[in-house]
């Protein structure tokens, strides 16, 4: 437990209303075409790495990924921003991933921080999934040829400009930004080695047309997998509530100017914007007034939880423990 926690703490919800479904069907006319495009190269490609979230290292997955790209291919997952998780939880993460998912071959990443090795070890890593994989029609081709796939704004472009500078010693070689469908279309190879002589193709991120469950949903939305307006940052803001309270993490009590732990929304959010000094002129019977900037302060609630300010996450921790 962290935070701060009152003697006389409210009763929690122990589920999260969703207050408008329609929110979570966002699949954009670029994304039906990056999928053909991605089935197209897959001709061309010699090994898939798909990235994803730590955090929703299950639920950000897309299950039409392994039917359309993992089957005939070597796969590689790379679980990206493992400094915003709980990494005692990797043991079984790996083994959730091993059973229900068929995926054997996992790594953990941080591709904000120079210092972490593992991202060094993401193409050696494909390289060795090719030699014990029969390649087919390319068996002849010098050339090695990797696909990076992945939910939105998960890393994909962070990784292969960290893997690019590195080998290449260039400048960033992709577009990099916290909004997820950044990355439109397939790119043109970017070459990462020499010898061997390795490509990469980056593709834009891809979520499956209907999320299967609220729960899902709003996780992909917390970790901006989904464009905010789409959903709504004040309604992203509240799961966030319900998720720390439920986490038994009431670390934003002090930060958001709080008394105590609470289960309101709006509350949280009308002390906020007052601690953060954000207000919005509204007009009432009589006159203009200021009132609390309610969404400034969900902004700065839901981005407090992106920069890993209320401390490492597993928002899928009920996945591993079997209650989904």
């Amino acid at each position: 437990m962290s935070g701060i926690v009152s003697k006389t703490a409210p009763v929690f919800r122990r589920s999260f209303k969703v207050p408008n479904s329609d929110a979570l069907r966002w699949f954009p006319g670029h994304m039906d075409k990056g999928i053909k495009q991605m089935e197209n190269k897959l001709t061309q490609v010699d090994c898939v790495i798909e990235v994803h979230d730590a955090r929703i290292p299950l639920s950000s997955r897309n299950p039409n990924f392994r039917h359309s790209f993992l089957g005939t291919k070597p796969h590689l997952l790379v679980l990206n921003k493992k400094d915003l998780v709980d990494m005692s939880l990797v043991n079984q993460i790996e083994e959730r991933l091993r059973v229900e998912h068929g995926v054997s071959d996992v790594m953990f990443t941080n591709c904000k921080d120079d210092k972490d090795r593992n991202v060094d070890k993401v193409v050696p890593k494909a390289i060795e999934l090719i030699s014990t994989s029969p390649r087919y029609n390319r068996e002849n081709s010098d050339e090695i040829n990797l696909m990076i796939i992945g939910v939105p704004n998960v890393g994909k472009s962070s990784l292969i400009n960290r893997i690019r500078n590195k080998a290449m010693k260039r400048k960033n070689a992709a577009p990099v930004g916290a909004v997820p469908g950044i990355t439109k279309s397939l790119m043109t190879r970017v070459r990462v080695s020499n010898e061997p002589p390795v490509f990469l193709f980056d593709s834009p991120g891809i979520l499956t047309p209907n999320v299967k469950n609220a729960e899902t949903g709003f996780r992909l939305a917390l970790c901006a997998c989904i464009k905010d307006h789409l959903v709504g940052i004040e309604v992203i803001a509240d799961y966030l509530l319900y998720t720390l309270n439920r986490h038994q993490n009431f670390s934003y009590v002090e930060l958001m100017g709080l008394e105590g732990p609470t289960d309101n929304i709006g509350t949280v959010l009308t002390k906020g914007a007052m601690k953060l000094k954000k207000y919005e002129k509204r007009l009432s019977h009589e006159g203009y007034i200021n009132r609390p900037h309610l969404s400034a302060a969900a902004e700065f609630f839901v981005q407090a939880f992106r920069e890993g300010k209320f401390g490492p996450m597993m928002l899928d921790v009920d996945f591993l423990e079997g209650r989904n």
